[in-house]
């Protein structure tokens, strides 16, 4: 049982399409998949522009979402506060950028104030880079109001979505997001291979003057392909498959159904946490809707619960990262998540912390949930 913040589970609706035999994606039957598919996409972002389709991770749409707009040199500034962001400061560097971080602590949410006294003083800033779920401390950005800054300066706003596209909302063509960069595994309910990359024609723009190398990720020629239904590349065709069943799914639901199922898994997983009397490390005002870091107690060890919900249930909880190992839990509700996941993790959850000292009424987690669960 998945209950991590990717890969997620994935419907057996999408799995048996994945079943099917391969076709060639030189064949009209590929291109209308490939078309519905875009349509698909675009519904989702909630754009009228580009949403392409790499083989890749989330890293690596996130990779070309740099590589494809900006050149050795310029300036960014890149939001830190956590893993994720943490490694595109790495990434831009790699690349020869010049990087102007906008730091928080890990467990606090980056401040939009502090990106736009950075871009009023310096109108040479190319870019701004922002992860807006920042899955390894369960904290969301401030998105809207650091790409109104961003939009009112001129600069793109690259956006690193992964867990944020298909559990919350993320409207990029109303928040004037640029570049918007997601992955299969998690809020599409499909396993990994899959990278998206929204961009908008201010990007394009930036395209054209772009010098960084690029050959396997160069977006244009994916643009180019994409507009007869085609890909540059072999794709990975029944990804495609799972992808246009995902999509289904996700449009049969509606999309504020989407985002409102998982901000209700949000508060019955945060409720339960409190009820069994683990501390949860980020506020309820920044609480992302695809993840909950616990903090461990003096009695329930975080990597205890961990070891114990894979050995006693079959259950994959995530670790923390970097100095937070062993310090917090992590469990993912986004993507193919419902009541039941939620339940049956709290009640996991429940019988490990009791038989490691923690003093609660036994089904207080449970109950926490249900009741928000039922209401």
């Amino acid at each position: 049982m998945l209950m991590i913040p990717g890969p997620t589970p994935v419907p057996e609706r999408v799995l048996l399409a994945m079943a099917k035999h391969t076709i060639g994606h030189r064949t009209a039957d590929f291109s209308a998949i490939a078309r519905d598919v875009t349509e698909g996409l675009q519904w989702l972002h909630q754009t009228q522009n580009d949403v392409l389709v790499v083989a890749a991770s989330g890293t690596g749409a996130m990779e070309a979402g740099m590589i494809n707009f900006l050149s050795g040199g310029d300036r960014i500034l890149a939001g830190n506060n956590g893993k994720f962001g943490d490694r595109w400061v790495e990434m831009a560097r790699a690349f020869g950028l010049e990087v102007e971080e906008v730091t928080a602590e890990w467990g606090k949410p980056l401040d939009p104030a502090e990106f736009k006294a950075k871009l009023d003083a310096d109108p040479s800033i190319k870019a701004v880079i922002v992860t807006h779920s920042e899955t390894s401390t369960g904290v969301t950005n401030d998105l809207e109001t650091i790409a109104g800054y961003v939009k009112a300066h001129g600069a793109l706003m690259i956006v690193d979505a992964v867990t944020s596209i298909g559990a919350t909302n993320v409207p990029v063509d109303d928040w004037g997001l640029d570049v918007v960069a997601s992955g299969s595994q998690k809020g599409y309910m499909m396993p990994p291979g899959l990278g998206f990359i929204a961009v908008s024609e201010k990007a394009w723009q930036a395209y054209d003057q772009a010098t960084l190398p690029k050959f396997y990720f160069d977006l244009g020629v994916y643009r180019k392909n994409a507009k007869k239904d085609l890909t540059p590349f072999t794709p990975p065709v029944n990804l495609y498959f799972a992808l246009q069943a995902a999509l289904g799914m996700m449009r049969q639901e509606g999309l504020e159904s989407i985002f409102a199922r998982h901000l209700r898994l949000r508060n019955a997983t945060r409720a339960a946490m409190v009820a069994i009397g683990l501390p949860l490390f980020a506020a309820d005002e920044v609480a992302s809707t695809a993840a909950t870091a616990v903090l461990g107690t003096d009695s329930v060890d975080a990597a205890q619960v961990i070891k114990q919900c894979q050995s006693r249930f079959d259950m994959s909880l995530a670790g923390g990262q970097d100095h937070l190992k062993g310090k917090i839990f992590r469990m993912g509700h986004l993507g193919f998540m419902g009541d039941r996941d939620i339940l049956t993790a709290t009640a996991a959850i429940e019988a490990i912390a009791r038989q490691l000292g923690q003093d609660f009424a036994p089904g207080a987690g449970v109950a926490a949930a249900a009741q928000i669960l039922m209401g």
